[in-house]
């Protein structure tokens, strides 16, 4: 298997100096882009497998540079951004990122966000068409041909709603999905009447966890982006088949 390519994306010299360690002391292959204009011509040209993108760069905001990417590749692209409101983290996750990091941020954290990111590509590359049928992550399973869900081999009693949160958070594993996308994919809510369908994903949302999730207190599948939305975990322990 080829080392996974990484662009990143920072014009602080600092915090570059410091992902370019990270990435090479991990082995990783690496390019840096300083602004944003750079930054789209290397994701065309290099074709990367993940992104790490700061959002305040000298020439393009981060926003319009998720969009551009959006518009003709899937890979996932982390924000590493010093913006910390929930209201930036959902603009750029609405605008197609897959994970947000807010500085100052760990290594450690950095490294596990990647190394999710990176499982979902490979997960993504592997599957077939037959697999696509079939999705397994530890021990949940969906069988999209029969509408039915398993959790460690129990059919798991879903409403059709929490169903379909289950599927669209499984289709998505490992990117954190905002409120609003979810509520607009569900219930097919205008942007404006979001507000008033938020008591009753989060109503769904903690009915289907108590079925999904033997430890509530300890999550295994679905983790809560407080003010953001929800994100699908990639189990550790993933089937092979």
């Amino acid at each position: 298997m080829n080392k996974p390519q990484i662009l990143f994306v920072e014009d602080d010299t600092a915090v570059g100096n410091l992902i370019a360690t990270t990435l090479e002391t991990q082995n990783y292959q690496f390019q840096r882009a300083k602004n944003g204009q750079q930054a789209v011509l290397d994701a065309l040209s290099c074709r990367p497998d993940v992104m790490l993108l700061d959002l305040g760069l000298p020439d393009i905001d981060g926003i319009e540079i998720i969009k551009k990417i959006r518009s003709w590749s899937n890979m996932p692209i982390i924000v590493v951004s010093a913006r910390s409101d929930d209201r930036d983290k959902v603009a750029a996750l609405d605008a197609g990122a897959d994970d947000y990091l807010t500085k100052p941020f760990s290594v450690d954290e950095l490294l596990a966000r990647l190394r999710v990111a990176l499982r979902r590509v490979r997960y993504d590359s592997q599957r077939t068409g037959d697999e696509a049928a079939v999705y397994r992550n530890g021990g949940l399973v969906i069988d999209y041909a029969a509408g039915c869900a398993y959790r460690d081999g129990q059919e798991l009693h879903l409403t059709p709603i929490e169903y379909k949160l289950l599927c669209l958070l499984a289709k998505h594993t490992g990117k954190v999905l905002t409120h609003n996308y979810i509520i607009s994919e569900i219930w097919g809510t205008a942007s404006e009447n979001m507000s008033t369908e938020l008591p009753s994903l989060r109503v769904f949302m903690a009915t289907l966890r108590k079925k999904l999730e033997p430890d509530q207190s300890h999550p295994q599948y679905i983790q809560t982006h407080i003010g953001v939305g929800y994100r699908m975990i990639q189990s550790n322990r993933d089937s092979e088949g």
